[in-house]
């Protein structure tokens, strides 16, 4: 199923500002070192979600680069 133009995730976290943009990425560094914990105790109950955590975070960070690139 392919589909034109940005997904849906990325037209949300393009239209945040600076400063919810730094505050998404703390929250997604902390839940990946939370993730990580539980991996590394063997508590973790959604292994995906170790990856839906990374690429969310990488669009975050993609986001922030570019309106410091446009600022």
């Amino acid at each position: 199923m392919a589909t034109k133009g940005k997904s849906k995730k990325v037209n949300e976290i393009s239209q945040l500002n600076a400063g919810e943009l730094q505050a998404r990425l703390t929250e997604l560094r902390q839940e990946a070192l939370n993730l990580r914990l539980q991996a590394a105790t063997g508590t973790l109950e959604n292994p995906a979600r170790m990856k839906t955590v990374r690429r969310e975070t990488a669009r975050v960070q993609t986001a922030v680069t570019a309106k410091k690139k446009s600022a």
